[in-house]
């Protein structure tokens, strides 16, 4: 089972994964409404490395980019699933809405994000992987699964209030 760590925390377990030569993968999401396709990415990504860190968007964050009745579940209880797989390590909650800071900090050996960011587009964290000497993975899109997928579904099931 993972820990749900703060960045001054994350920074000091970060420090002695190094000096134990441990390869120390690093991914950030959302993570609104875990489904299979969250923990089949997550355990993909962890298969690239020793360790792997998860940057959590805080509400606050994931409100502003993904609009105000977001997030559906609050950021303890998403980083408490998250933390539960086998697959995490550690999860870091962050308030700014890239994980830009997070990974100029932690500096992992390897960034993940999952092929439905944004498709095409790379993701503003590789520029900072880059500079500091590590490498940029982008795993396939699992176009089955989706958080909005998901969500249509309920409202297309349960929209009228019945259960």
């Amino acid at each position: 089972m993972g820990e749900i760590v703060s960045l001054e925390e994350a920074l000091t377990v970060r420090g002695g994964l190094q000096v134990e030569g441990k390869t120390v993968v690093f991914t950030n999401g959302h993570f609104d409404l875990l489904h299979i396709g969250h923990v089949d990415y997550l355990q993909r990504a962890r298969e690239l490395g020793d360790v792997l860190i998860v940057g959590l968007n805080s509400d606050a964050s994931t409100r502003a980019l993904k609009g105000e009745k977001r997030p559906i579940v609050p950021q303890g209880e998403r980083a408490r699933m998250l933390a539960a797989l086998a697959c995490v390590d550690y999860v870091v909650i962050f308030e700014e809405t890239t994980a830009n800071s997070l990974v100029g900090a932690l500096k992992p050996d390897l960034y993940v994000k999952g092929g439905d960011w944004d498709r095409g587009r790379t993701p503003p964290e590789a520029e900072v992987v880059v500079r500091y000497g590590g490498r940029v993975c982008i795993l396939p899109y699992l176009p089955e699964y989706s958080t909005t997928g998901l969500i249509e579904t309920i409202v297309e099931r349960f929209g009228s209030g019945r259960t």
